[in-house]
């Protein structure tokens, strides 16, 4: 999210492909101008964090929640608003569009169809969903591993929706698309002139496609979830995740509102004086790739779950967090579902999980490599969130994630 010298009509067109958030630069170590004599108790944490979503709120950010894991103890903190009309605070359990933290569970549940047999995590796409995608991609069929881990080479629909007219999110936020139609708009610039990606390497048996995130990629596996069980995407979610972990504040919202008591999502729009409201959004538009909601406490019960072999068999939770690079440089790297981050906390292990990214709401849910600490942050505003609201955010990663 270190990109502000573009316009913010720049960075409101870009948001509409739904890449997952980027983690906020690191912090200072702890130990650095005695940092780490303040927050080495759990207190000293804890006050940290607060101190942390209040810098969000106080940069621009109506609200800010999170819920941090250390071992068995939980801390639960909010800051700010979840309604700007009626000022209603902002509360740890409330929920919020997940954005593409839903990857994660789609891809777990596509990894339990491979382990009961139903799928190859090797089958191409083709021998499922016959007809939907070309035969082959840059000279080799597209497979199911390359789809959970964004190496199909199948350009991103989100790319092509936010170039439709002066106004892409409002006309995305009222939208209605079938699955199949998503994926047309992807293979329909497959024709095009400009290469796919990964189109200008050479291909060899074996040797996967180059690394480029696509939402296509994503609703190809809710439809082959679908195809494979003859259940829809949210019966089959509720079913293998949601009701066996208990995950009481997590859906697939079939309409526009969002259930319960959640937070409201703002951008601030340019020439606009009051923050625009995105809570209410077309449940097509991000389907598969981005559509659940959820709330703190579930999302890190759902990757503890993972963590600890509920949900996988142990051989295809290695193959989950085999991760590959991303882009040249970046401390970002990609399994199937799943991000790494190797550069949030000096000197340790890397942290894993998913970040999401949707107009009004932005999320990070991260576990430290021993499974020991987690935090899942939520904010009510993506687009057009403020720099030092970004800094802020690094701060509640450190008090919560690196060791003091």
């Amino acid at each position: 999210m270190r990109h502000r010298t573009a316009a913010v009509s720049a960075l409101l067109a870009a948001a509409a492909a739904l890449v997952p958030a980027a983690v906020p630069a690191a912090a200072a170590p702890a130990g650095a101008h005695g940092a780490g004599r303040e927050t080495a108790s759990p207190a000293g944490r804890d006050a940290a964090l607060q101190r942390a979503l209040d810098g969000i709120v106080a940069a621009g950010v109506p609200g800010a929640i999170a819920e941090v894991r250390e071992g068995d103890r939980v801390r639960r903190t909010s800051s700010g608003v979840a309604d700007l009309q009626s000022g209603r605070p902002a509360q740890p359990g409330d929920r919020f569009r997940a954005g593409s933290v839903t990857k994660s569970f789609v891809a777990t549940v596509v990894l339990q169809l491979v382990a009961e047999g139903r799928i190859g995590l090797d089958d191409p796409i083709g021998r499922h969903l016959p007809g939907l995608v070309p035969d082959e991609v840059d000279g080799a069929p597209v497979t199911i591993r390359q789809l959970l881990g964004h190496t199909s080479g199948i350009p991103n629909y989100t790319d092509v929706l936010r170039r439709d007219g002066d106004d892409p999110i409002r006309k995305l936020q009222n939208s209605h698309h079938t699955p199949r139609e998503l994926v047309e708009l992807a293979t329909k610039e497959m024709t095009k002139t400009q290469a796919t990606p990964g189109a200008k390497e050479s291909r060899t048996p074996g040797q996967p496609r180059k690394w480029a995130y696509s939402n296509t990629n994503y609703v190809i596996l809710a439809m082959l979830i679908e195809k494979s069980t003859g259940h829809g995407l949210a019966q089959e979610i509720d079913r293998r995740i949601v009701r066996p972990l208990h995950l009481t504040g997590t859906t697939i919202p079939t309409t526009r509102q969002l259930p319960g008591r959640h937070m409201n999502g703002y951008e601030r729009l340019p020439g606009e004086t009051a923050p625009a409201d995105f809570t209410d959004f077309s449940p097509t538009a991000f389907w598969g790739p981005g559509n659940i909601v959820s709330t703190t406490a579930d999302l890190n019960r759902f990757y503890r779950a993972l963590d600890s072999g509920r949900l996988l068999p142990d051989r295809l939770l290695r193959e989950m967090r085999t991760f590959q690079e991303t882009e040249p440089g970046s401390s970002r790297t990609y399994g199937l579902g799943l991000e790494r981050r190797s550069a949030y906390c000096p000197g340790e292990q890397p942290v894993w999980g998913h970040t999401g990214s949707v107009p009004g709401y932005t999320t990070f849910s991260f576990t430290s490599a021993d499974g020991d600490r987690q935090i899942t942050l939520a904010v009510n505003t993506s687009l057009t969130i403020p720099e030092k609201a970004e800094d802020a955010a690094a701060k509640a990663f450190s008090a919560a994630l690196c060791v003091k």
